[in-house]
């Protein structure tokens, strides 16, 4: 017998429906001919609790610190032995199992981890499905591939899985109890990646409280040319009083030029002018769209997250959400016309789009060489049922369909044009931009760009007509929102501090993964750090004054960006993912030293942030707390509930 053993009951079912011989359901499984399909429910499997290794870890103590498994135990999840049973007596049976998890990290972990915890020795095949239909599971089933192919792959996820149980046991419990000891009775989470992406929402509203506005005076000039006229602004020179972004500070000067300038005679001095062409934007990953969407229509990470699950799982109208790729297989070049016609059958917008592709057009977007074990979202061809889907769902789906459209489109070609003009001994620019070919924009209703200027001829003289100067004042930064905070963990290079660190990372590292950003922002609120105001999202009091008593290293990206590097390393088949654990586990040391009851005492006391509801507790209840035995170390660290992982 052939068990296939696949992530989550949908997935079971469309193999189910792709295979021969009609089917058979039983409890847990379904049984077509000689093969049998099984599912999980998600993870079947947790690491297991700290008292599974030692019983004296069952209580809180400082002094029992860092815990490090020698020989890592998984244990049943309480809502998943039946499930396991079920997966337990087939696979006895079974004299092939294919793996058939999805095709990341996670869902390789996921099955994997069962297959080995229940002994199995025989052969594993790999079942690699992005898109649900039934042509795509068929044509998946027929090219299986070795699982051992995918063991790094494990590796990474299973190193990921371990580094987020000791950094989260041992720094939760670390600060938790520290915590207790400076008056504060509750859990403070710890996480190897929810702590850093906490540590970016509080510093930027650290960053906006303490901001001070002042004022800033841009000077502009109506300026008469030979075919027209234009505004200009000016540049002030360094003799002026200027701040870091060369914005004129002081009234004066600018107040005094304009009084000068109507009348004055002068002459164009710069003129660069060019043809661009701009491509269209990539088929979505899921941060991409998750960034889209919340700009767009002010929708959570985690709610489009599940949107994109319905739209593959339920309606099967989109591929494989949790991706992080935004290129697709060139196969599917050939059948691009075909899935995209019936994708927006029963749409009027998308049926207009479709009228204006033209199929002989190949993009970027067409590349095997970008492509890794799962490629960007992109519509299935089934024709959507719009009165069975919610406003919400309609609307991601057409930006999915939109960005895989949009490569039937002709770049977008504009003319660009800067110009400077000398008036008075001083400089003034001027810059435009002219639609040649609308290409691909259509499709996107994104703002315009600078006006056009008039047709200008390098050396031509100039008049300054009137002149004026604004009072502005310069704006603190923005509040993360859920698009900011997705585009910042995508792109977490950028807030890295540390030169030697930035020059190691790749554009492509980040906090995080696709699958689980959503998560961590949806935790981080859950646990009372972070509060939703109306979209912007705000660190909590509690939050505050958690990343204030932390180290450093705890609470910027640094680190864990190099960790994700790591684990893509391995995940890759050139990393170690011993060496991994082994450079954690010393961080680990070195952090335990830092915890401060006197210090965590002050930031609970001096906190600024907004005020945050409870944290949701679980329902396993009562933890067991030991106060330190005399002598015992004060600044040891770490701490969770029962068996589960704090990323």
């Amino acid at each position: 017998m052939r068990l296939i053993i696949a992530e989550k009951p949908s997935l079971a079912r469309a193999i189910a429906d792709a295979l021969p011989g009609g089917d058979q359901r039983q409890e847990g499984a379904i049984v077509c001919g000689d093969t049998t399909v099984t599912w999980c429910l998600g993870h079947l499997l947790e690491q297991a609790a700290p008292e599974a290794y030692d019983p004296a870890d069952k209580q809180w103590r400082l002094d029992r610190l860092p815990i490090v498994p020698g020989t890592w135990k998984l244990a049943p999840r309480a809502k998943a032995r039946g499930q396991l049973a079920v997966i337990r007596k087939l696979i006895k049976q079974a004299g092939e199992v294919v793996h058939a998890g999805d095709p990341d990290r996670e869902g390789q972990l996921l099955v994997q981890e069962v297959i080995e915890y229940l002994n199995y020795r025989g052969p594993v095949s790999r079942l690699l499905i992005s898109d649900l239909n039934r042509p795509a599971v068929t044509r998946a089933l027929s090219r299986l591939a070795s699982n051992a192919a995918f063991q790094p792959l494990f590796q990474a996820a299973q190193a990921r899985s371990r580094a987020d149980w000791l950094y989260g046991i041992n720094l939760t419990r670390a600060w938790t109890l520290t915590g207790r000891q400076a008056g504060h009775d509750g859990v403070l989470s710890v996480g190897r990646v929810q702590t850093p992406v906490l540590g970016l929402i509080v510093r930027r509203d650290n960053a906006i409280r303490d901001f001070t506005p002042y004022p800033f005076y841009p000077l502009w000039v109506d300026i008469e040319v030979a075919r027209g006229r234009l505004r200009a602004w000016w540049v002030p020179t360094e003799r002026q009083p200027l701040d870091d972004q060369g914005r004129l500070v002081e009234r004066a000067p600018a107040d005094a030029l304009a009084a000068r300038l109507p009348g004055a005679e002068g002459r164009l001095a710069k003129l660069e002018q060019s043809e661009k062409r701009q491509n269209a934007p990539l088929p979505y990953s899921l941060s991409a769209l998750q960034v889209d969407a919340a700009r767009r229509f002010g929708l959570s990470a985690q709610t489009v997250l599940d949107v994109c699950q319905s739209l593959y799982e339920r309606h099967k109208l989109i591929t494989y959400p949790r991706s992080d790729c935004r290129y697709l297989p060139e196969e599917h070049l050939p059948l691009a016309r075909k899935s995209l016609t019936g994708a927006c059958r029963n749409d009027a917008t998308l049926s207009q789009w479709l009228e204006g592709a033209d199929f002989s057009l190949r993009s970027k977007a067409w590349n095997d060489k970008q492509v890794g074990a799962h490629h960007a979202l992109a519509p299935t061809g089934k024709a959507a049922d719009f009165a069975t889907l919610s406003d919400i769902e309609a609307q991601v789906f057409r930006l999915v369909v939109r960005n895989v459209m949009a490569q039937f489109y002709p770049p977008l070609r504009t003319f660009e044009v800067k110009a400077e003009f000398h008036l008075l001994g001083e400089a003034f620019r001027a810059r435009g931009q002219s639609v040649l070919d609308p290409g691909w924009k259509p499709l996107f209703t994104t703002k315009e760009d600078a006006p056009p200027l008039p047709p200008l001829t390098q050396g031509e003289p100039c008049r300054a007509q009137d002149a004026g100067v604004e009072e502005k004042e310069t704006r603190p930064p923005e509040p993360f929102t859920d698009a900011s905070l997705i585009k910042a963990m995508m792109n977490i290079g950028r807030y890295v501090e540390d030169p030697e660190v930035r020059r190691t990372l790749r554009e492509t590292d980040g906090l995080g993964t696709e699958a689980t950003r959503a998560g961590i922002i949806e935790t981080l609120v859950q646990r009372g750090y972070l509060v939703r105001k109306q979209k912007a999202l705000r660190a909590t009091k509690l939050g505050t004054a958690l990343i204030s008593a932390l180290p450093s290293a705890v609470s910027t990206p640094e680190r864990t960006a190099l960790w994700e590097q790591r684990l893509s390393g391995i995940a890759e088949g050139s990393g170690d993912a011993r060496a991994f654990q082994q450079a954690l586990v010393e961080d680990l040391q070195g952090l335990l030293t830092q915890s401060d009851a006197g210090k965590l005492r002050a930031s609970l006391q001096s906190a600024q942030g907004e005020e945050g509801a409870a944290p949701k507790r679980a329902a396993s209840g009562k933890r067991r707390y030991v106060k330190r035995k005399p002598g015992a170390s004060k600044n040891r660290a770490g701490a969770m509930k029962k068996g589960s992982s704090r990323r």
